[in-house]
């Protein structure tokens, strides 16, 4: 059976299309020019870039829309296109500024619904809107969003350290997309309490109760931990059945929802000693979280259920976005 469930997840788009990323690894190798000092000065592979900046950095990450999730459902992509990106943030230990965006459509119609959208997750995070680029004349519609941030101490991707306990954090307080594997557990809601939530993350890297982890994305805890995994030069353990996981839900199988994209959905990798403290932050706010398994040295993801273990990736083997720590090279 966890064999069966491994393949399943190694061949899901979700974590395939993360290879791509080995293109714009494969061209910032070595970076060179007049800039490399100023380059060296930020780790690539992340979910934003982390620019030292007085006491703290500035963030900067930027998200495209899978073209068609924007056709099948403009509004909620242009929701989610914010959305996002204010979850990148958040997941390294920041706050966010502002968005911009790059919204193309073949007409004015085309465009009303993907701006409704990201109008009204900008209002739902109070995180204004302040500029990019709208053109409604163009062969395609297509959208990518930007977003500024600033952090005072960092949550990254480079910090998992073998005896780390991984913990899942997931508001199941939602429901999923009916086309799409997403989890929307944020239209609708208090905007007071999507702010709130996402509070403990910049709170946990505040109080330096945790320094390593991911917002879950496309690839869902599975891909999202393989690339923590990547760009820590680490393997680990998980624990499928411990994932926090909706009740009740019709059709949502595990693998399914080890692929789904969480609108409130974060993979931390913490000091045992400070895990009680993590699990209880979440459980403040009524967020599910869980530890779900523990980071070793292996290089491999493998999974594990009811006794029974199965190698999902080999990273030393087979790299995944082609971007890791400087040890794992």
């Amino acid at each position: 059976m966890l064999a069966g469930l491994a393949a399943q997840l190694r061949g899901a788009l979700g974590i395939l299309a993360k290879r791509d990323v080995q293109i714009p690894a494969r061209f910032l190798a070595g970076r060179g020019g007049a800039a490399d000092a100023a380059e060296r000065r930020v780790a690539l592979g992340d979910d934003c870039a982390a620019i030292p900046d007085g006491d703290g950095y500035l963030l900067l990450a930027a998200e495209g829309i899978w073209p068609a999730f924007l056709e099948g459902d403009p509004r909620f992509a242009g929701y989610s296109a914010v959305m996002v990106n204010i979850s990148d943030i958040h997941a390294m230990g920041g706050r966010p500024i502002a968005v911009v965006d790059v919204v193309w459509g073949t007409s004015a119609g085309a465009l009303e619904p993907v701006w409704e959208g990201m109008v009204a997750a900008s209002r739902a995070y109070g995180v204004p809107i302040v500029g990019g680029h709208t053109s409604a004349r163009s062969p395609y519609n297509a959208l990518a969003v930007a977003i500024a941030g600033r952090a005072r101490r960092l949550i990254t991707s480079f910090a998992a350290r073998p005896g780390d306990v991984l913990i899942a954090a997931i508001d199941l307080r939602g429901q999923m997309h009916a086309e799409h594997p997403f989890w929307n557990a944020s239209t609708g809601v208090d905007p007071a309490r999507l702010r709130g939530d996402l509070e403990v993350l910049p709170a946990l890297a505040e109080a330096g109760l945790c320094d390593a982890g991911k917002d879950i994305s496309m690839g869902g805890v599975a891909g999202t931990l393989l690339m923590l995994l990547e760009t820590s030069g680490a393997g680990a353990v998980l624990d499928v059945e411990a994932v926090p996981r909706p009740i009740g839900v019709r059709d949502l199988s595990l693998a399914r929802w080890l692929l789904a994209f969480p609108s409130y959905g974060f993979l931390l990798s913490v000091r045992p000693e400070a895990a009680g403290e993590v699990l209880s932050a979440f459980a403040r706010r009524g967020i599910a979280s869980a530890a779900v398994g523990s980071v070793d040295g292996s290089r491999r993801l493998t999974l594990e259920a009811a006794g029974e273990r199965a190698t999902l990736w080999d990273l030393a083997a087979e790299p995944l976005t082609g971007f890791a720590s400087e040890g794992a090279r």
